[in-house]
């Protein structure tokens, strides 16, 4: 078998000089290795990897009953990829080829090598980032996903595994001939799409993002029965912030995350004013990019795990989880966010997935590819949109209720939105019908200034209106403003501290809520201005007083 030349390279593989041998030698235990050894199989946690002194190492991808050679590691080369961050289950099977000699590095060891030695750290993050890349181009994964374009959950779970950057390898039962005898294999039939085979023997029908997060093992590292200094709830820009600042200060942190990384701005398909790339760069990626540095920096991240109920009339505090568990926090920041406003039309709900959208990037784009699309919105987040997409679809239609664009639109994307021939502008225009069978297939809109009706054969609709705080779960624990976003800081009357009973001789810190210990950040906050940048800053800012609450 040969390896695979699209991954054999000096970037994703490189040799570690002697001097540099030595050092990551201190790391691990130096042990033999014998020709045919299995060193990690499919089914195990990813706990530990191997650099080669001398011998071989082949990686092998598992397809059904074969072995395909992924790559090779010979003398000074290391193996592992990002999962090792996590201790989540490989997508290789590494067996050895020829006998010699590893250094075996437990992932503990691993996380404390990459914390305090640069040059290693840079080598191992950048080789394992690539990895990443490449096993995700090449379809190297312990996921078979059977879906069907014409399906909101084949969407949702798409989403899901790339939101997370979990690649999976899939299969579309409306163009790929062999799906009949993939299905049968399994004992699948085609009503149960979308199907899920995880690790190449559990069926899963239609699961849950939960189901298929513990099928993935996401989360079979996260320790929940100790009290942590500090508990993240929400994985956006500001929670990611939060996590990356306070574990590279020594605090022992969990985020817990209901669906992916990125929040809402993780479904933004190209961030242009983010200071720092000019090139502009997606919500998706800066996301992923945020996950790994928080993971670098040893904070635990729980995927799909939900906050439910806080018990606030104690310390520590108690947040209590969908799956029943109870985690406990001497400190709490919430960054849960907001979600898009949904229109009030009949049918609504039953086109959600299929035909109408609340995210913009390649998983959509694909959707709805050469076809004409609705973007409801005037503020960045459709403007971006209706740029994006405008470079994959006939026409895009943008509908606002307002005479113009959102005061709050950045001017760049103005200035595209009118010069670009692809998107039209419908000012004070609304959606009021919305007609198909199994998917959308007919939208009429109304101007409301003329009175005018307009029906469209458009069948994707894009909804980016408002914003709905994620606030719900806190109940009567925290005062909120009148639209449901969370008060902190000087945004707290003397009332509000007075009918919260506010404990304490000092006034609440800018961050902090009406509840001691516990902070808001990002845009399920009142008064937070609706920008990356300043999600990002919020998050940074709000562990210097966490900080200061563990000191009192």
């Amino acid at each position: 078998m040969s390896a695979n030349p699209d991954v054999q390279s000096d970037k994703l593989f490189p040799k570690l000089t002697e001097e540099q041998m030595v050092r990551i030698s201190k790391y691990g235990i130096l042990r033999p290795i014998i020709k045919g050894e299995i060193l990690l199989n499919l089914g195990e946690k990813y706990l530990r990897f191997f650099v080669v002194k001398q011998g071989e190492i082949e990686a092998l991808q598992i397809l059904g009953n074969t072995e395909k050679l992924f790559v090779v590691c010979q003398a000074n080369q290391f193996t592992g990829e990002l999962g090792l961050l996590s201790g989540r289950h490989p997508f290789v099977k590494m067996r050895v080829s020829e006998s010699g000699e590893v250094i075996e590095i437990t992932r503990e060891n691993f996380l404390k090598l990459i914390q305090t030695d640069s040059e290693l750290s840079d080598i191992l993050m950048r080789a394992y980032i690539l990895r990443r890349i490449a096993i995700i181009n090449q379809q190297v994964s312990d996921v078979v996903f059977v879906g069907s374009r014409h399906s909101s959950d084949t969407l949702r779970i798409k989403e899901f595994l790339t939101r997370n950057g979990h690649p999976y390898c899939y299969v579309d039962v409306e163009n790929d001939q062999a799906i009949q005898e993939l299905l049968e294999h399994f004992h699948v039939d085609i009503s149960n799409i979308p199907v899920v085979i995880c690790r190449g023997e559990t069926v899963l029908r239609n699961p849950s993002n939960q189901q298929l997060a513990c099928c993935l093992g996401f989360n079979e590292t996260i320790e929940t029965g100790r009290i942590y200094d500090l508990i993240v709830i929400g994985a956006g820009p500001s929670g990611l912030s939060a996590a990356v600042y306070s574990a590279s200060e020594g605090l022992d942190v969990l985020v817990l995350e209901e669906y992916g990384p990125g929040g809402q701005a993780g479904s933004s398909s190209k961030i242009e004013n983010y200071l720092g790339f000019p090139d502009g760069i997606s919500g998706q990626e800066l996301a992923a990019r945020a996950f790994v540095q928080a993971q670098k920096f040893g904070a635990q991240i729980m995927i799909t795990e939900k906050a439910i109920h806080l018990i606030c009339d104690r310390k520590p505090y108690i947040i209590e989880m969908e799956n029943n568990q109870k985690i406990q926090t001497k400190t709490i920041i919430i960054a849960t966010g907001a979600q898009y406003r949904k229109l009030s039309l009949e049918n609504y709900s039953k086109f959600e997935g299929v035909g109408i959208y609340h995210g913009a990037t390649f998983v959509e784009a694909q959707v709805c590819e050469d076809a004409e699309i609705i973007i409801v919105g005037g503020g960045n987040s459709a403007g971006q949109a209706a740029v994006f997409l405008s470079n994959y679809v006939k026409q895009v239609h943008m509908l606002i209720r307002s005479s113009e664009l959102a005061e709050s639109m950045s001017n760049y994307l103005i200035r595209r939105i009118e010069e670009n021939k692809k998107i039209i502008v419908h000012k004070n225009t609304e959606i009021i019908e919305l007609e198909g069978h199994n998917r959308l297939e007919k939208v009429k809109w109304r101007n409301n200034l003329s009175g005018k009706i307009e029906t469209h054969d458009i069948g994707h609709i894009f909804v980016m209106t408002g914003a709905v705080p994620n606030t719900a779960w806190l109940k009567n624990c925290i005062v909120l403003d009148k639209q449901g976003f969370i008060k902190t800081g000087p945004e707290l009357s003397p009332d509000d501290l007075t009918v919260s009973h506010w404990p304490l001789d000092r006034s609440p810190y800018f961050l902090e809520t009406s509840l001691p210990s516990v902070f808001a950040i990002g845009d399920v906050r009142a008064g937070n201005i609706k920008r990356v940048a300043s999600a990002v800053g919020e998050g940074s800012s709000s562990v210097s007083f966490v900080h200061q609450v563990l000191k009192e």
